[in-house]
């Protein structure tokens, strides 16, 4: 049977972290969907259509990848475009604890066949959040191998506009 399944986030830039679940998870379904969730309220570096350009440069080798924008709760995200599967990315406990919260609330609104997977990110990506690498980044450090160098290469010239 066919398994569309999505993977969210703002990837306010996309991190090895986000990198990993989306490399491991497109071998585990037949379609992987990274789905940019457009969030008003936070103040993004990028722009969606800047992140959806990133995102595509860098999983352009991975054949059953598509990369689209969203808005709105992710419970209708996920019931009104077919997905079968919403996969979370994990660091750590705290990531556990929040996520899983929010799949057994979200549970109660999704279609009966949905499932919501966790996999873990490697264990060398675990401290690497979105929010960390921006802050480091605007401080002036390196973030070599924080992010794919597709990632690093919008993000130099973000700082030199």
């Amino acid at each position: 049977m066919y398994k569309k399944a999505l993977y969210a986030g703002s990837f306010d830039p996309l991190t090895y972290g986000h990198y990993d679940i989306i490399e491991r998870a497109s071998k585990q379904y037949d379609e992987l969907v990274v789905g940019v969730l457009h969030n008003p309220s936070k103040k993004a570096l990028f722009t969606d259509e800047e992140k959806i350009k990133m995102i595509e440069e860098t999983v352009a080798h991975l054949p059953n990848v598509k990369v689209d924008c969203f808005e709105g709760l992710l419970v209708d995200v996920v019931n009104n475009n077919g997905f079968d599967v919403l996969v979370r990315g994990l660091r750590g406990v705290t990531d556990f604890e929040y996520e899983i919260y929010w799949a057994q609330m979200n549970a109660r609104y999704y279609r009966d066949d949905v499932e919501s997977v966790f996999l873990m990110t490697k264990p060398e990506y675990s401290f690497i959040s979105s929010s960390s690498v921006k802050e480091i980044f605007k401080l002036g450090a390196d973030i070599t191998g924080l992010v794919p160098d597709t990632i690093l290469k919008y993000m130099n010239e973000k700082k030199n506009d």
